[in-house]
């Protein structure tokens, strides 16, 4: 074979390799990223006859690899975390149970000191747990108290917490719910930027805020790095609460708007639970909507 010959040879295979590789490529990037998720429970949900180590056993053998726990609470904490390292269950974070009660918006100041103690226990949990959040509703504009308000007494609280939060490496993240404060995405984007510290975090309700008009994936994407977690349930435009995976959620745009801020983290549902049934079906439709084997 001649040398022109193996010129022609060398560069034509030379070519096809390199269409092949640009193929790819394009091929690649026309598959969007998924984000790896862990598929999540909030404790109460488990309405299971027994004790804490039965909770988590069913649980996992439903396919949920974490929990979260309102806090304070009765529950026994030791042994709840005995069940966690015996099953491999995650206690991923907690939830301030009195925020609605003892909002750190009240005008009271008294009923503010006791939302702040509350906050500070569900920091302590979440830190005996070695979890990473402690879930938030910072406080209620409505009954007299005005969005500004709202905004200067729960962040002054919040600010007497974050020393704490710091310490013990625990974010409090702002959760988006139906309290009249926070129903935008820039609202929260201002929230959370207020305290310049990365120890305040958002928690975003992919569900309770398509009632405001903006869709869920355009919260994610403008909250991006701040996003620490987030949650769903089912919410219809037109027929209001439904189970999951039956609301207007577009959950397809959801995981791509998670894929582009790089988020790997925590899927946590939150609707009213039940027994080993009740938990499988909710399991099969977080399974659906997140695109979980």
């Amino acid at each position: 074979m001649s040398r022109s010959v193996n010129r022609r040879h060398f560069l034509g295979t030379a070519a096809a390799i390199t269409l092949a590789a640009h193929a790819g490529a394009l091929s690649a990037a026309e598959t969007p990223r998924r984000p790896k998720l862990r598929k999540a429970v909030k404790y109460g949900m488990i309405r299971h006859e027994g004790d804490e180590l039965a909770k988590l056993e069913l649980v996992k053998k439903l396919g949920f690899q974490g929990v979260e726990i309102d806090s304070p609470s009765g529950i026994n904490l030791p042994a709840l975390k005995a069940a966690c390292e015996s099953t491999g269950i995650v206690m991923h974070g907690t939830i301030d149970s009195v925020h609605w009660k003892d909002t750190l918006s009240d005008p009271d100041e008294t009923v503010r000191a006791r939302g702040l103690e509350g906050l500070k226990t569900a920091i302590k949990d979440a830190h005996f747990f070695g979890a990473e959040t402690a879930l938030l509703v910072p406080g209620v504009a409505r009954n007299g108290v005005t969005y500004e308000q709202c905004f200067e007494r729960s962040a002054a609280e919040v600010k007497k917490a974050l020393p704490l939060a710091e310490e013990l490496k625990v974010k409090i993240c702002i959760e988006t719910v139906w309290n009249d404060f926070i129903t935008t995405p820039e609202q929260l984007i201002e929230y959370v930027d207020s305290f310049h510290s990365p120890w305040v975090a958002a928690y975003f309700d992919c569900s309770n805020m398509l009632k405001y008009g903006v869709p869920s994936a355009t919260w994610i994407r403008k909250l991006g790095k701040r996003l620490a977690k987030f949650d769903f349930k089912g919410y219809h435009m037109e027929k209001s609460w439904c189970k999951i995976g039956e609301g207007s959620e577009d959950w397809p745009e959801v995981l791509t708007a998670l894929a582009e801020i790089g988020y790997d983290g925590w899927a946590t549902s939150e609707v009213g639970g039940g027994g080993e049934e009740v938990l499988r079906d909710i399991a099969e439709r977080m399974n659906k909507v997140l695109e979980l084997s």
